[in-house]
């Protein structure tokens, strides 16, 4: 057998007991490839398929409804020639490339040329500035950076040995525009620069150089720093092109699907499910590109095209649900969300509409998907689901080592999973850190019933004690943003003579709300009637929320506020702070 027939008897075993948690946990068995090129064992093979090879295997529709489409067969040859030109001007196995690019089709191409020369990708946002740019060039090793038109500028003072790629545009040195190789970009002299509409005229009979090792790495993701300075994540060809076996389970893909998945590239969830995913399940990859969320363009075209699966973090599902879902004639078949537990008000107001349960995931950059609800299992809202096909997980307490149904998630590493990544590149210490003890160390907090189903706590840092009580940021959020006047909130702990802590809430308020004395009592009062006494919120501050570049809370932004200005007053509150001892109707 070859690999592609390992690797296609592992994914099709899956998809026959898609709807059989039990025995697809108990008897999967990840396939261990020695050898395995993503693009030419796998992708070419759908190409040449007389079934799948006029499929769209990528859909990118724009919010004027333009759009762009490229099939199997079409992408495949494509992409060889990008590899093809890539070789010619100097790429070569083993350099690291970053890609900056929005979702165009240029994105798809340079994923699978540089899988098939076996380049080191560093995706990025385009949100990145100079300075964490010098970064990635720096700790990424980056010898080439392929960035759209709009935003080669960023790299005018970002220094470095390498060559910038441009893509796209119109202006002088872009594609179409007969301007030669090595033209300058931007305002650096004499870096050398390249075209990259020059690849369309590469040859399309690329022939990789050597075999691809499973353990040669495949990409460097940096990770989005919500409490420390962001870890570089290394993943091999197999621990993402195999390793999403899982994510594929756990969405419930199958050949033939058209799969939508809101997430911005240059972050790993963007490989999860607009990558890699889909098309080990031979779906199309269907994205629609807006410059402003607007939930009834966006249900308009889900409906135009078919799409069958969905899957957008509990942002997007907060935003969706204050539309009218039943305008969707053709609702999807299967939806899910990953990022942060979702809360189950929203879960609810989706099942009334599309008759469907959003099923949670949770996975990390380090990652596959872990632990999940998967199709034809029963959903207890709020719960994260059980550990996924293929990985061993267990709950670790941090004081004693020992496992129980309290604790940090971990993952044994006897036998290691496959989708697990090979440790935070050019960092051996923080590498043992996370591998220390016989488990990787995920850092987040888990509880499990007597059922097996895990509900996530918060992350090992944002959890905390008040009153001799542990209590999880997450659990407190869920009920404050089902009083509709909060569209955001995060819970931290605010020193506390007394308790030691109490729980502080930060709140965004939904459109139409304005901060004030009378609110702020509401809320409280609402956090009062759905919380035990112990876990109330006590003190409660109108503010915008610090987050990561990709969108996530910095609570550990907002504890070390709460730290400085109860220690020494040396912090400023962001915005107007309200107490339960403010109101003498909260007092107990």
């Amino acid at each position: 057998m070859t690999v592609t027939d390992d690797f296609r008897a592992a994914r099709d075993r899956l998809l026959a007991l898609r709807d059989d948690y039990a025995q697809a946990h108990a008897e999967f068995e990840w396939p261990r490839l020695a050898e395995f090129n993503f693009a030419t064992d796998w992708f070419d093979h759908l190409a040449a398929d007389p079934e799948r090879r006029a499929q769209p295997a990528l859909v990118i529709v724009e919010q004027d409804g333009a759009s762009v489409r490229r099939t199997f067969a079409e992408l495949a040859e494509s992409s060889r020639r990008v590899a093809s030109w890539l070789h010619e001007q100097g790429v070569r196995r083993g350099d690291h490339l970053i890609i900056m690019l929005g979702n165009q089709v240029e994105l798809w191409e340079l994923i699978l040329a540089c899988i098939r020369l076996g380049a080191v990708m560093i995706p990025t946002t385009t949100l990145m500035g100079p300075r964490d740019l010098q970064d990635r060039i720096e700790r990424g090793e980056a010898r080439w950076a392929a960035v759209g038109v709009a935003h080669v500028g960023k790299f005018d003072d970002v220094e470095g040995d390498y060559t910038l790629i441009r893509v796209g545009g119109t202006a002088a040195g872009a594609e179409g525009d007969g301007a030669g190789q090595g033209a300058v970009v931007g305002s650096v002299p004499g870096r050398r620069a390249l075209n990259y509409g020059d690849a369309a005229h590469a040859s399309p009979d690329f022939v990789p150089d050597a075999p691809t090792r499973g353990d040669e790495t495949l990409l460097l993701y940096f990770t989005s720093g919500t409490t420390s300075k962001p870890k570089l994540v290394e993943h091999t060809h197999t621990s993402y092109p195999v390793g999403h076996l899982s994510t594929m389970y756990w969405i419930g893909l199958e050949p033939g699907d058209v799969h939508l998945n809101v997430a911005s590239p240059g972050w790993a969830k963007h490989a999860w499910s607009n990558v890699f995913a889909p098309w080990i399940a031979e779906a199309t990859v269907f994205i629609y590109n807006y410059e402003r969320f607007d939930a009834a363009r966006l249900l308009e075209n889900m409906d135009r095209e078919g799409v069958t699966s969905f899957c957008a973090p509990p942002t997007v599902w907060r935003m969706l649900i204050q539309s009218d879902l039943t305008r969707l004639a053709t609702p999807p078949r299967k939806a899910v969300s990953a990022g942060e537990p979702l809360n189950a008000e929203v879960i609810g107001q989706v099942e009334r509409a599309w008759g469907l349960t959003i099923r949670d995931g949770f996975g990390q950059t380090e990652t596959t998907v872990q632990v999940a609800n998967t199709p034809g299992q029963p959903v207890t809202a709020g719960a994260m689901g059980r550990p996924l096909p293929g990985y061993d997980v267990v709950l670790v307490d941090p004081a004693t080592g020992e496992e129980g149904d309290d604790g940090e998630i971990c993952l044994r590493l006897d036998p290691r999973p496959v989708g697990l990544m090979a440790g935070y590149h050019g960092d051996p210490e923080r590498t043992a850190e996370a591998f220390r003890g016989g488990y990787y160390h995920t850092g987040d907090m888990a509880r499990r019933d007597a059922d097996g189903v895990i509900t996530y706590v918060g992350r090992g840092d944002d959890v905390f004690k008040s009153s001799d009580y542990r209590l999880s940021p997450f659990e407190l959020e869920s009920v404050l943003i089902e009083h509709p006047a909060v569209a955001e909130a995060a819970v931290v702990p605010s020193p506390d003579p007394v308790r030691l802590s109490v729980p502080k809430a930060f709140v965004v308020l939904a459109p139409g709300y304005e901060p004030g004395r009378e609110l702020a009592e509401e809320i409280l009062r609402y956090c009062r009637e759905h919380l035990a006494p112990f876990k109330r919120i006590r003190r409660l501050e109108f503010r915008e929320l610090p987050k990561t570049i990709s969108g996530k809370i910095r609570r550990v932004e907002l504890r070390h506020g709460e730290e400085a200005r109860r220690s020494d007053g040396s912090g400023a509150p962001g915005g107007v702070e309200y107490s339960e001892a403010d109101f003498p109707s909260l007092k107990e």
